[in-house]
């Protein structure tokens, strides 16, 4: 195995608006920052046709072009980005040690973590197919796109529930899909959407199929587990909202998560329970889960870990 190490000042690890704005800052501080986009550079958004809603595209962008935009303007200021995953972190001791691709160990003095979230999916091949034609993880992002139709959701958490009624004020009429008799969201979220007239709830219900004409979504299948029936609802849209997973395995043990995995920074701040690490974008964020608070807390992060430098420079104490 190689034994290649490699110093830096700010490491960034996962691309995304959360990473690449983070780089740009830090590459504007002269951080010389180093950034591992990950295996699917970009993150989230290069799965997104349209995106209308981020600030200072008048006209929308596609997802990957947008990625794209913020690849050249942090590599512009200085950001070496690379290719790569970072496959194992010690925060243990400092500098903190990181290796990438089982291989490479780089040490750093601070390092900021953008790896995201990833959308839950019911595991239908035609979900894949459609996604981003019809099929969405986002209301708030791509119910837009759906004004005066017929859509569908699937869950029954809160999130589910508080996208529903999102929906339901763009669409034509909205069919809940819970797979169980009952809501797990809480009482307040249901009563919303039990008092919302255009949704329709569908208990005991399970997605078998999304049905397309090729080009985009015309309807679902569902089937009954009750009742082993099955029926096919016309909707243009399908709407997946079944939770997100975040991208945290690799730092179990070593930073503060919640229940979900999601990492812990205190409030008003990406700082993590560890001393020059820090955490941003939807990895850090389960609430808003939009590009451009990714893209916010990405600055922050970069403001944090120049601060923690310069006080650390100083020989002024920093704490978590």
């Amino acid at each position: 195995m190689s034994q290649e190490v490699e110093h830096v000042e700010c490491l960034i690890i996962g691309s995304g608006p959360a990473g690449y704005t983070a780089a740009i800052y830090a590459a504007r501080a002269d951080l010389k920052p180093v950034m591992y986009t990950g295996m699917e550079p970009g993150g989230q958004l290069t799965q997104t046709t349209e995106v209308d809603n981020f600030p200072g595209y008048p006209n929308g962008i596609t997802g990957p072009e947008m990625m794209e935009d913020f690849r050249k303007q942090a590599e512009r200021f200085g950001t070496d980005v690379r290719f790569g995953y970072v496959s194992a972190v010690d925060f243990s001791s400092k500098p903190h040690k990181v290796t990438v691709d089982d291989i490479k160990t780089i040490t750093a003095e601070t390092v900021i973590i953008s790896t995201g979230a990833t959308a839950k999916w019911l595991g239908l091949p035609s979900e894949q197919k459609y996604n981003g034609f019809g099929v969405s993880a986002c209301a708030v992002c791509d119910g837009f796109f759906f004004k005066g139709q017929d859509v569908a959701i699937v869950g029954a958490g809160d999130t589910a529930a508080e996208e529903a009624t999102y929906l339901a004020k763009l669409c034509k009429k909205v069919y809940m899909l819970v797979r169980r008799d009952e809501f797990r969201a809480s009482k307040a979220m249901v009563h919303r959407v039990l008092n919302t007239p255009n949704i329709e709830v569908i208990y005991n219900t399970e997605t078998k199929e999304i049905l397309g004409n090729g080009k985009n979504v015309t309807g679902v299948k569902v089937v009954n587990n009750q009742t082993g029936a099955e029926s096919d609802i016309p909707v243009e849209g399908f709407f997946v909202a079944i939770g997100h997973k975040p991208n945290t395995d690799i730092f179990k043990g070593q930073l503060d998560m919640d229940e979900t995995g999601y990492l812990k920074t205190v409030p008003g701040s990406t700082v993590t329970n560890i001393e020059g690490v820090f955490a941003c974008g939807d990895v850090q964020d389960s609430y808003y889960r939009q590009a451009v608070t990714a893209a916010g807390s990405g600055c922050m992060a970069a403001l944090d870990a120049e601060r923690y430098l310069a006080a650390k420079e100083h020989g002024i104490k920093v704490t978590a």
